[in-house]
């Protein structure tokens, strides 16, 4: 006979005991529920999952982390496991399905289906081509060999540039020392014609006074100059000399200086016997204190004849010849100068 007895009670989700006496109830823990703290950051949580895959995915992070100088300690380090629970690990994405993640991801089922992945050791990152191509195989040494050969083009240029400052100063000295040859040769050069001038033009003077001296000679000979044109003293009234004395013997003969025409001659107070030539050119020459006299007024005369006598007649203190020149205008010159003048020795 069936008994009616009653369901069981579905088994209560709160518990009571007795501690000191006293009755307490506590809730059974349900771990599923809420009491479990969310998990945040789930993109996080995928590349830590990423990471325990594969030790390679490890390595590239720690290069973005230290950067090339810490390849080679990464490379040393085992993998690190990462592990979660179920209910989380379950629910990430699979680490090949993120961007940029598949080319470092390989398992034994994709070996011969998936792109081949570059095995090339971490140490290489930030090797150029070019420096592969000539055996660099650390990115250290290659930094280092940049850096020497940039010190190296540095001091090649520096030494260019040192180079082409020194050519430009040698070329400047070497024009400076060209320009003073070439001032040198030319003054050289202009002193050389310069002298060449003064010589022909001496040539030419002297060849003048010798044809000149052709056709005037000294008025006496067997002379001493004894007196000065200009000589100031009380003997004579203008307080100078006016003319140029030749002492000479009494008798001695004077000549004519050039060809002229006789103008006077006579006795002429204080001069004595005396004689005015006038030359072709207006110039009048005087003849005084003669002892006597060759020629007349009018008489026409040639260079170097005899026109009178050496002697002391008039204002004189001994026998002598006192020559006086005058211009065409009448004015008073030194004999001396105009003798010579005319290619004379006096």
């Amino acid at each position: 006979m069936a008994s009616n007895q009653p369901a069981p009670e579905a088994p209560s989700p709160f518990r009571s005991d007795t501690v000191g006496g006293e009755e307490r109830t506590w809730e059974e823990w349900n771990p599923t529920e809420e009491s479990i703290r969310p998990v945040r950051g789930r993109h996080r949580v995928a590349k830590q999952r990423g990471l325990a895959r594969s030790s390679t995915v490890l390595g590239v992070g720690v290069i973005a982390a230290v950067g090339a100088g810490g390849m080679a300690t990464a490379q040393s380090k085992p993998p690190v496991s990462i592990s979660l629970p179920d209910s989380i690990a379950d629910n990430l994405p699979d680490a090949k399905s993120l961007p940029g993640m598949s080319a470092f991801m390989s398992d034994d089922s994709d070996a011969g289906t998936g792109p081949a992945t570059d095995a090339s050791p971490l140490t290489t990152a930030g090797i150029t081509a070019a420096e592969a191509e000539q055996g660099a195989t650390d990115a250290g040494e290659a930094l280092r060999a940049r850096i020497l050969q940039q010190a190296e083009q540095q001091q090649a240029g520096a030494a260019a540039e040192a180079k082409a400052a020194e050519e430009k100063a040698a070329a400047e000295q070497a024009a400076a020392q060209a320009a003073k040859q070439q001032s040198k040769a030319e003054a050289d050069a202009a002193a050389e014609k310069k002298a060449a001038e003064e010589a022909a033009k001496k040539k030419a003077e002297a060849e003048r006074l010798a044809k000149l001296a052709a056709s005037y000679a000294v008025p006496t000979s067997s002379y001493t100059i004894t007196t000065a044109y200009g000589q100031a003293g009380s003997m004579w009234s203008s307080g100078y000399h006016t003319g140029l004395d030749f002492a000479a013997p009494t008798g001695t003969p004077v000549k004519a200086v050039h060809s002229g025409t006789v103008k006077s001659a006579g006795w002429s107070g204080s001069y004595g016997y005396h004689t005015v030539l006038v030359l072709d050119d207006g110039t009048e020459v005087s003849y005084s204190h003669q002892s006597s006299m060759d020629v007349t007024a009018g008489q026409k005369v040639s260079t170097g004849e005899t026109i009178g006598r050496v002697g002391s007649t008039g204002n004189s203190t001994g026998p002598h010849l006192h020559l006086e020149v005058h211009t065409a205008g009448g004015s008073a010159v030194d004999p001396m100068s105009w003798l010579r003048g005319k290619g004379l020795t006096v």
